[in-house]
């Protein structure tokens, strides 16, 4: 019964799918070009893989290990954040492409008045997902404002899930 009201759901809320049968369906945003899913069907011949928070690598040693300074601006820490997620799936055998699920997390910038730098993180997206990388198996995704992360240099932690049939 449940799986009849799920279909009937998804079919009413995103229309009839022309998928294969155990496929990994994404659903496009109706009338976008924006490089993100509304939605993602993962059926359940598909391996779930939940990777765990990834925070920005060091860019500038010299700089105090709990400042923006050591890590860099928003853009430059989701370019290493998204950098070590592509590494971790390879390690897995896994890539960009197979990101379902993304869940961001962005601390106000201080050098733009403590607001979310979504710009910069969308440059750094970008280079991974959407038209203009190549990669269009796009995931669902949310991009949330935190008043802090555990260290205070940090400006960005990402967390992912990628599935594979």
């Amino acid at each position: 019964m449940k799986k009849i009201v799920a279909a009937l759901l998804m079919s009413s809320a995103f229309g009839a799918v022309a998928a294969p049968k155990g496929e990994i369906v994404r659903h496009k945003i109706p009338n976008s070009d924006f490089p993100i899913a509304l939605a993602v069907t993962v059926p359940a011949s598909a391996t779930l893989h939940f990777i765990s928070g990834q925070v920005p690598a060091v860019v500038n040693p010299q700089a105090p290990g709990d400042t923006p300074e050591a890590f860099g601006d928003t853009k430059t820490q989701s370019e290493t954040v998204l950098k070590k997620i592509q590494d971790i799936l390879r390690g897995m055998q896994l890539e960009m492409a197979d990101v379902v699920k993304m869940q961001v997390f962005l601390v106000g910038d201080p050098a733009k008045g403590n607001k979310a730098d979504t710009k910069g993180f969308m440059e750094a997206y970008t280079q991974y997902f959407g038209a203009g990388a190549g990669q269009p198996q796009l995931p669902a995704r949310a991009v949330v404002q935190v008043a802090a992360l555990s260290n205070p240099g940090w400006l960005v932690e990402i967390e992912v899930v990628a599935a594979k049939k």
